[in-house]
């Protein structure tokens, strides 16, 4: 299962040691940890992988990818500025979006006639740095949410997983996965609105 809530008893500090534990020992190349990094986040940066790029095979090489970057940078996790589930997920992301954007450079450079605008100038490029921080801001607020709320939020939006799979997996009663997803909205829209009122 890719992401866990804690065990009953455990507070959301004891989830982030547990967390800090593992990536020390991911870092460090354990090969038991690294199995439990792919076991708990596999399925779901898959799915990430199979809404973002244009086939299943491109989508299981990018998993690959994303674990590599993951295991390169495990050192730098610090559970004191997100849950894990959070900082997988911007790296996923971050890797998907590198790729895309790799794959359109290549469409791209296949015409040479054509004058070629370096991408730090080409017009999307600031709409392109709002969605990373627009995306970074998001991810701070999922990951202030109580662990059940972000835990469905991060599996139904980011997961593609249906709330009833999310049950399941969790072994959680549906209405209860509902409620977490309704209460975990409100407070998303709260937290935007705070913003904006600031």
């Amino acid at each position: 299962m890719e992401v866990r809530p804690g065990q009953p008893g455990d507070g959301e500090g004891g989830a982030r040691g547990a967390d800090a534990t593992l990536m020390r020992s991911v870092a460090a190349n354990d090969e038991a940890a690294i199995a439990e990094l792919y076991d708990r986040f596999g399925s779901l940066v898959f799915r990430m992988a199979c809404q973002a790029l244009p086939s299943k095979a491109e989508a299981e090489d990018a998993v690959q990818e994303v674990f590599v970057r993951l295991w390169r940078t495990a050192g730098r996790y610090d559970e004191t500025r997100s849950a894990l589930v959070t900082w997988v997920m911007l790296i996923a992301r971050r890797h998907l979006v590198d790729k895309l954007r790799r794959s359109r450079a290549r469409v791209r450079t296949g015409s040479l006639d054509q004058p070629q605008v370096p991408p730090a100038l080409a017009p999307e490029s600031s709409s392109r740095m709002d969605q990373d921080e627009r995306m970074k801001t998001l991810m701070k607020r999922i990951d202030a949410l109580p662990e059940l709320q972000r835990t469905v939020v991060v599996r139904a939006y980011l997961g593609g997983q249906t709330l009833r799979q999310i049950g399941e997996e969790l072994n959680t009663p549906l209405g209860t996965i509902k409620s977490a997803l309704s209460r975990a909205l409100v407070r998303l829209r709260e937290r935007s609105g705070e913003e904006f009122a600031a």
